[in-house]
């Protein structure tokens, strides 16, 4: 390209204690490109977008915009240059309407606000990206979606020019997430570089007019989206031959059933789930969001309380009264938000693995015993392959992958029968995907049993031995694998197709 870039790293290294995250890192983003940024978790993006927004300072090499090196001292100073991040979960201020949302960041406005003038332009703006949004409206009742189209009116408010887009679609519908790479189409159609970061191959490979691959802090490659494929990438980003991650493996023979729900609902939330899961058997839960997946996860776990139907288990009833009875009956739940539910980040890995049994490391005096805790930590960072040097370090310093690793030690080291994971690779490297599917694969082969919600359709063809779809609360089919189809499913799951 003959142009300037409107942004440019040069030689840029990054280093905190003894861990270097960027290393000799040069990379230049055009205008009215979608420039893709691919890497395992690790990798060192989180890094990249924090030096190119001003949050971080480099420890060598620099900043150019226009050609011209810029030293950026803040978030503030990356904003007045024209440069915007959005991330995976959308920083809105809940109690601010639409229009206060969008000019939060804005100066200049004088001691009073011209607020009618503000709310004319919040208008245009959001018309800008195509959505349609009432400026007055609270934030707090926004969807992932919405909120994420008031971050990107934000940055159009400040005229932006290079916008970062960080896993932007990781939470989002398959709609949603096929309007938000529209906008972002559009915005480089009017001369914005648009830094498209996401771990969804396909989403680069439809979007994206060319892509950088990162690796341990080293830029590897950076090719027009033509001149490359998913199995290149794949091996450029994790250094070696992966294969196909989203390969199903031959089917286990179907032995004793497990868990038996008949008739299953929650007043007002979901009803009719009827199925039954065998020992031996992956059942994958699919739909939109809104489907209620999750909700009958919550309610096999005794998070919410069944007001409709019977679960059998075992080959016993069972009435799942609270987490507590579900842990001493064997199951075990996986929360897809790591974050939030699942782990606790200022602790260390230790502790996490140990949590959901500590009452098995206590001794005579009612004491932990921590070198039984630390053996148990240690033989699971071993087999997981959890990339931290001990096991004494918080989780919240982990990847993405490493910690949904972490998380899947916690319920393992319970020694359950049947796990439910919801969402068990959202966010994470196409590395880390394959360990995860592989933990859960021999979890099954040793005799247990694994419900799996998931809204990654290649994952749930991949995973499943049979695949229930939901729709609005309600089941549509039971798919064995053989008949399953990612038109089949989102046919049952968007009500095209009628319930079986």
């Amino acid at each position: 390209m003959t142009q300037s870039p409107a942004l440019a790293l040069r030689a840029v290294s990054k280093t905190f204690g003894m861990t270097a995250a960027l290393i000799d890192m040069s990379l230049d983003l055009y205008p009215g490109e979608v420039h893709a940024i691919v890497g395992e978790n690790g990798a060192g993006k989180s890094t990249m977008i924090k030096i190119m927004t001003g949050i971080y300072q480099p420890d060598k090499g620099g900043v150019e915009i226009d050609g011209r090196p810029v030293t950026l001292s803040g978030s503030r100073a990356g904003r007045q240059l024209g440069v915007a991040a959005i991330y995976q979960e959308p920083m809105v201020f809940p109690d601010l309407d639409v229009t206060e949302n969008i000019f939060i960041s804005s100066t200049g406005q004088g001691l009073f606000l011209n607020r009618a003038a503000m709310r004319r332009k919040a208008e245009a703006l959001i018309a800008r990206i195509g959505m349609s949004l009432d400026v007055d409206r609270i934030a707090s009742g926004l969807t992932l979606a919405e909120q994420q189209a008031v971050e990107i009116a934000r940055a159009l408010s400040q005229d932006v020019r290079v916008l970062i887009m960080d896993e932007p679609t990781a939470s989002l519908s398959a709609h949603e997430a096929s309007e938000l790479r529209r906008i972002a189409r559009s915005l480089a159609g009017e001369g914005v570089s648009v830094v498209y970061i996401s771990h969804r191959l396909e989403e680069v490979f439809e979007l994206a007019d060319r892509v950088s691959v990162i690796r341990d802090g080293r830029h590897i490659s950076t090719k027009p989206i033509g001149q490359t494929d998913p199995k290149t990438l794949v091996s450029e980003m994790v250094g070696r031959e992966v294969g196909n991650y989203f390969a199903k493996m031959p089917s286990t023979a179907r032995e004793e059933v497990l868990l038996s729900a008949q008739d299953l609902g929650v007043s007002g939330v979901f009803d009719g789930i009827r199925f039954d899961l065998h020992r031996g058997e992956i059942l994958c839960m699919a739909g939109l969001i809104g489907a209620r997946r999750t909700d009958v996860a919550l309610a096999l776990f005794g998070v919410l309380k069944a007001t409709e139907g019977t679960i059998r288990y075992k080959g016993r009833p069972l009435v799942v009264g609270s987490p507590r009875d579900a842990i001493e009956a064997g199951i075990a739940y996986v929360s897809e938000d790591r974050r939030k539910l699942g782990l606790a980040m200022a602790l260390p890995i230790r502790w996490n693995m140990t949590l959901a049994t500590l009452s098995q490391y206590l001794s005579p005096l009612g004491l932990i015993d921590r070198g039984r805790e630390r053996e148990t930590a240690n033989a699971f960072r071993k087999r997981l392959n959890i990339r931290a040097p001990d096991t004494e370090i918080a989780v919240g310093v982990l990847s993405g992958g490493n910690q949904q690793k972490v998380m899947l030690a916690k319920w393992l080291n319970m020694k359950p029968d049947l796990l439910i994971v919801d969402e068990p690779t959202r966010g994470i490297d196409v590395g880390a995907k394959a360990e995860v599917h592989e933990l859960i694969r021999s979890f099954v082969a040793e005799g247990g049993a694994a419900l799996v919600i998931s809204s990654d359709l290649p994952e749930v063809l991949a995973m499943g031995d049979r695949i229930l779809v939901m729709r609005e609360g309600r089941q549509m089919a039971i798919l064995d694998h053989a008949e399953a189809n990612q038109e089949k499913i989102m046919a049952l799951a968007t009500g095209q197709r009628e319930a079986a």
